[in-house]
């Protein structure tokens, strides 16, 4: 739908989500649905994140600490919340939508050194409140609606500073224009066959033990919630019956818009911001939704990492496979394997017999790197659709450099600082970098495609601009080898000087690029190298006379 500002002298709007009982409830996801509702009803939307710990962004932490770091075109290193909320809304956010506890000290230490506190004891309240309060501000300017997610659970000490602020935040707005949605966890007690409110009731409390009402409650849980207990909530929690909403596993996450527009959320948060909408026409949603429930057949696709522990890490990763697949109206079976199983070129094989195609992404570290390289072989000789994705294309560059090239000692330079023949080496730029955090090649650049390139076929471009987030590029010392035994370099920076993307030619679907596609990929415009990649382990299907891959998982938290 058409975007439309509900009036010239409207003021902006501002909703809250808050978590309670347990952390992973899905605050990202409602936050989310609530944000691609209000768009579809014409409003300019825009949702942030605040995180409560002290690191400045999560661009050090660890993936199994965190899960995915998601870049912004403007290089920010941010939640992978931010990920759901692009996809949803389909907006590109900033820096400005994903704030810390760390950046928020941050910014207010270095006022402080520079003077402008002159004469003042600096204080949580309000020096550090106040800064809260302006960043939530700061993205007002041409947007009619602004979400905010307050990162963490009720209760934590960590998040006061943000309640106290979101607290203070709607006396200064007035009840009109701002609203509080809490999310709670409604457990099942197998033992007893109940469903127990008490954790709600308590949550609740202690939020208004700080001087925050909830107007909305989003209650989630395993099972569909009666309307007795409905009742019993909104009666215990001092909500209207209508603001009590369930929010019960699906089968996708795609389907939470659906399920919160049908009991009237979206509806409720319009009426009580006063906000003049037309119905939202979910129709397209809807027809998405439905080609992920109801393929037509599916693929398997074996994803080879260093994190597959934790699948969070590559969340983004997984979502664009899911959209490849809707944009083949397919379903896609994914399997995470780790890169260490991978001990010789026969495991490999044998590990990758049963698959459509392999993808390798993004990561850090030697460990599991030889792993990797096995199983690129492994899918090259076979004609095995590969898509590798940042490390995975450099773990092709070496495997290339040493099966097809003869370089039998070809490494990265940041696997072997010694290696003869670093293949990847650390761009020039990065090679007197001290400090680890933000510093990276980050955000979005362009990228000029080969004329007649598959690559540039499945852009149906001749440039485009992808998201970075690496040290390491091809060493261009390499390049004229690579291109005499078969790879096409067919993916430059605009200078030539950066080596984006490869292709194999005489290979099915053989590409690797060095930037993060996944980032851009939405569940309505699904990225065309995931569109293509997943077509291509269909084809590879059919070659073989393999019937269906067995569906995933039939239900996920909608989280």
């Amino acid at each position: 739908m058409a975007e439309r500002n509900v009036s010239k002298q409207q003021a902006t709007k501002y909703v809250f989500v808050t978590g309670g009982v347990v952390s992973s409830l899905g605050k990202g996801i409602a936050a989310a649905s609530l944000g691609r509702l209000l768009t579809d009803r014409g409003l300019r939307v825009t949702i942030q994140k605040f995180d409560p710990y002290i690191n400045v962004d999560p661009g050090t932490m660890s993936p199994f600490q965190h899960g995915e770091v998601y870049v912004t075109d403007d290089g920010a290193e941010t939640d992978l919340d931010l990920g759901h909320y692009e996809r949803f809304i389909d907006r590109s956010l900033s820096q400005a939508n994903n704030i810390t506890t760390g950046r928020i000290y941050q910014n207010v230490i270095t006022k402080e050194r520079r003077g402008e506190y002159l004469g003042s004891t600096v204080q949580v309240i309000p020096h550090i409140t106040d800064e809260i309060k302006a960043a939530i501000r700061r993205l007002a300017p041409d947007h009619d609606v602004v979400i905010t997610e307050i990162g963490g659970t009720v209760g934590d000490i960590e998040s006061l500073p943000f309640l106290e602020a979101i607290r203070q935040f709607r006396q200064e707005v007035g009840r009109d224009n701002s609203l509080f949605i809490h999310l709670t966890l409604v457990p099942y007690i197998g033992a007893t066959g109940e469903l127990k409110t008490k954790p709600t009731q308590h949550s609740v409390r202690e939020l208004m033990e700080i001087g925050i009402q909830p107007d909305v409650l989003i209650a989630r849980g395993e099972r569909a919630l009666p309307e007795e207990l409905r009742r019993k909530i909104a009666l215990f929690c001092n909500v209207d019956f209508g603001c009590v909403v369930e929010s019960a596993d699906v089968k996708t996450i795609y389907e939470v818009p659906l399920r919160l527009h049908e009991q009237g959320l979206d509806r409720e948060v319009c009426q009580r911001l006063r906000l003049d909408t037309p119905e939202p026409d979910l129709r397209a949603w809807r027809e998405m939704v439905e080609k992920i429930l109801r393929p037509s057949d599916r693929v398997r696709i074996a994803i080879v990492g260093k994190y597959t522990e934790l699948v969070d890490a590559y969340k983004s990763v997984q979502e664009a496979l899911i959209h490849g697949g809707i944009a083949n109206h397919l379903g896609v079976t994914m399997e995470w394997i780790s890169s260490d199983r991978f001990t010789d070129r026969e495991t490999a094989g044998k590990l990758l017999a049963p698959y459509d195609g392999l993808l390798i992404p993004g990561g850090f570290g030697i460990r599991g790197i030889e792993g990797m390289v096995e199983a690129v072989q492994a899918a090259r000789e076979t004609r095995l659709p590969f898509f590798g994705i940042c490390l995975g294309m450099q773990v092709a560059i070496i495997e290339f450099a040493r099966h097809a090239c003869g370089i039998a000692d070809a490494n990265s330079s940041e696997f072997e600082a010694e290696c003869g023949d670093p293949v990847i080496s650390l761009l020039p730029s990065q090679r007197n970098v001290q400090d680890l955090g933000g510093t990276m090649r980050l955000g979005a650049y362009a990228c000029r495609l080969r004329p007649g390139s598959q690559i540039a076929r499945i852009y149906g471009t001749s440039e485009t601009s992808e998201r970075h987030r690496h040290r390491y590029e091809v060493d261009n010392g390499y390049r004229d080898l690579f291109a005499e035994h078969g790879m096409r370099l067919t993916g430059l920076s605009p200078d030539g000087s950066l080596v984006e993307m490869i292709e194999l030619p005489d290979h099915p679907w053989f590409i690797g690029c060095q930037f993060h596609p996944e980032l851009k990929s939405r569940p309505t415009r699904p990225h065309p190298l995931f569109a293509s990649f997943i077509a291509a382990a269909a084809d590879a299907r059919r070659r073989r006379g393999e019937p269906a891959a067995r569906p995933a998982t039939a239900a996920v938290a909608a989280s």
